[in-house]
C-alpha cells in the first residue's frame, strides 16, 4: 500500500487505532478459528500487521510471527509484543517461497489498488507453503473511495474477491461476513475468506 494519505491518517492515528482495535483482536473469533487451524509451531505472515495485536495472540499460541506494515509508527507498537518480528514493508515487498504455512491478512488488503490486488495475492501464494492457511477480510461493496478520515479503500464482492483468490492459486474452504464499527466512527458491512494455497 503505497497511498500517502492512507499512511499519513494511519501514522497519525495509530494510539486510537490500537485502542479501537484492541478488543476486536482479543475477541475475534476468524482469528481463534485462524489460529486453531495451523499446524504446531508455524510460521505466519501477518500482514499489514497495525499495532500487532493479532500478531501478538498468534504467538501467543506458540506460532513463530512475522508481522509487517508500511507505517512506522505502527511497526514500533507491534515490536513490543513477545515473540512478534516487525518489519517495515509494503505489499509490493512481499517476498519468499514456501515460506510460511499460515498469512493472516485482516483489513489490510483492502487499502491496495485493485489493479494490484492479482499481484499481491499471486505473490502470498508462493511465499505460503503447500496447503497453506490464508485468511483475508476486506469492506464489502463496489468500486473505490476514501472513508471520513481520507483513508483510500478498495472495495469487493463476496465472489470477486473468491474468484481473484482462485485465479491466484488458492482453494476457499470458508466464507465469513459482518458489519462492524471502524476507526472513522461509521458502520461498514465486512467479509472474509479462510482459504489454502
Amino acid at each position: 500500500m503505497t497511498d500517502d494519505e492512507t499512511l499519513r491518517v494511519y501514522a497519525h492515528k495509530a494510539a486510537e487505532y490500537e485502542e479501537v482495535t484492541g478488543r476486536a483482536a482479543a475477541e475475534d473469533p476468524l482469528l481463534a478459528k485462524f489460529i486453531s487451524e495451523l499446524p504446531p509451531g508455524s510460521h505466519v505472515l501477518d500482514l499489514g500487521c497495525g499495532p500487532g495485536l493479532c500478531a501478538s495472540a498468534i504467538a501467543a499460541a506458540g506460532h513463530r510471527v512475522t508481522a509487517t506494515d508500511a507505517v512506522p509508527e505502527m511497526i514500533e507498537r507491534a515490536k513490543k509484543h513477545a515473540g512478534v518480528t516487525a518489519q517495515l514493508a509494503t505489499f509490493d515487498q512481499i517476498e519468499g517461497e514456501d515460506a510460511y504455512d499460515g498469512v493472516w491478512a485482516n483489513f489490510s488488503l483492502l487499502h491496495a489498488a485493485r489493479d494490484a490486488m492479482p499481484r499481491h495475492l499471486a505473490a502470498l501464494h508462493k511465499a505460503l507453503k503447500n496447503d497453506g492457511l490464508f485468511h483475508i477480510a476486506l469492506k464489502s461493496g463496489q468500486d473505490s473511495k476514501r472513508d471520513r478520515l481520507g483513508r483510500l479503500y478498495t472495495y469487493y464482492t463476496d465472489d470477486e474477491l473468491a474468484a481473484l483468490l482462485c485465479e491466484a492459486g488458492f482453494t476457499v474452504t470458508d466464507r465469513f461476513s459482518g458489519r462492524d464499527k471502524g476507526l472513522d466512527g461509521s458502520l461498514a458491512d465486512w467479509i472474509a475468506l479462510h482459504a489454502h494455497a
